[in-house]
């Protein structure tokens, strides 16, 4: 990975670029029928950074990967607005062959 294709000089482990998998409904869904996986990544991992954690960590080979940049909704806490933080999307498409089981 090039410093030029990432946000920062950072150089993260695969452990740090993938924070959580998205279990939801549609994700669900998006995994049966077009083998597809989201997860929450770092804000600061590039779509390659992302590519080669998912390969690594699940021991799959990823064909795409898609990002969305989400932003924090306002809540309300007492008598205030306070928003919720900004986080990152990352929706991997994986060869036919290959599953991961947390799904």
């Amino acid at each position: 990975m090039a410093d030029s294709q990432t946000k920062s000089k950072l150089v993260l482990r695969p452990d740090q670029v993938i924070l959580r998998p998205l279990v939801t409904e549609k994700g669900i869904h998006r995994a049966t029928r077009h083998n597809q996986y989201a997860f929450e990544v770092n804000t600061l991992a590039g779509k390659l950074e992302i590519r080669s954690a998912v390969e690594s960590l699940f021991n799959v080979r990823v064909v795409s990967v898609a990002t969305q940049n989400r932003k924090g909704k306002k809540k309300r806490h007492k008598f205030r607005m306070t928003p919720t933080r900004n986080w990152k999307k990352a929706i991997v498409t994986l060869n036919a062959e290959d599953k991961i089981s947390l799904f």
